[in-house]
């Protein structure tokens, strides 16, 4: 198979496993074991910039009335409070992602960590799927925003998906399943941007890999639509992926003996 067709696999990958609660880097970690392909960072960045181009455009209107409430300093409406609460979530991953970034550059290439973090992704789902809250709210608050922001940070780890472990602790906290996922899309925006940055420096991206990002972008804004009508319905469905992670877990533990 030549570099072409193993990079536009894992193109697609990446706009598909981004946003299903499945874990994009997990993954990533594992295709790439798969095809033997390892294309490097700037193409990695590319995909990234790629999916998070779909929130940009799926959630538009409400990254703009954002914008707008901030320009405004007008906190105290629905959208201001929310950019706030966005703003504070994003506190803990960038946090340990600037301070242990060594530590995760060095477990993005353990295909065991990948392995444990698809386990533990299964198990955060299938308990997120359950009626724990019967009191359903539509808004988070500032300690749900922290708690949240550290599920995302947890999520770092390859295998660990971050939209679910984000979408699971909005749930577990009380938010419908439609605010947890809007919530969860909306708090990758500065995390996606911001490692990607890091990541890349002041060097620019190479014109060639435009594809790769479009290819992610397209198949990624599919998913947002696709996961929202699903999900959102019942929190319950989020009990297939649970399934799938976790027999992706055992798979990859049965392949690890043999």
């Amino acid at each position: 198979m030549n570099d072409l067709m193993n990079a536009l696999i894992l193109a697609i990958v990446q706009g598909l496993t981004e946003w299903l609660p499945v874990s994009s880097s997990g993954h990533l970690v594992l295709f790439q074991e798969i095809l033997n392909y390892s294309p490097g960072l700037a193409f990695d960045v590319a995909l990234h910039f790629g999916t998070l181009m779909a929130v940009f455009v799926y959630f538009g209107k409400d990254i703009m009335d954002i914008i707008e409430c901030f320009l405004k300093r007008d906190f105290k409406s629905e959208n201001g409070k929310l950019g706030v609460l966005l703003i504070i979530s994003t506190v803990p991953a960038a946090f340990i992602g600037y301070f242990f970034n060594d530590f995760f550059e060095s477990a993005f290439s353990s295909l065991i960590i990948a392995t444990m973090g698809f386990g533990i992704t299964g198990l955060v789902l299938l308990i997120a799927s359950l009626d724990f809250n019967k009191n359903v709210k539509e808004n988070p608050t500032y300690k749900d925003s922290i708690l949240i922001g550290c599920a995302q940070a947890f999520a770092i780890l390859p295998g660990v998906s971050r939209s679910g472990s984000t979408i699971s602790a909005g749930l577990l906290l009380g938010l419908s399943e439609k605010s947890a996922m809007k919530f969860s899309f909306l708090m990758s925006i500065p995390v996606i941007f911001g490692a990607g940055a890091l990541e890349i420096g002041n060097k620019t991206l190479p014109h060639e890999l435009l594809w790769a990002t479009l290819v992610a972008f397209a198949v990624g804004l599919a998913t947002i639509h696709i996961l929202l009508k699903f999900v959102s319905k019942s929190k319950k469905n989020l009990r297939w992926f649970a399934y799938y992670a976790l027999t992706l877990f055992v798979a990859l533990i049965i392949y690890s003996f043999f």
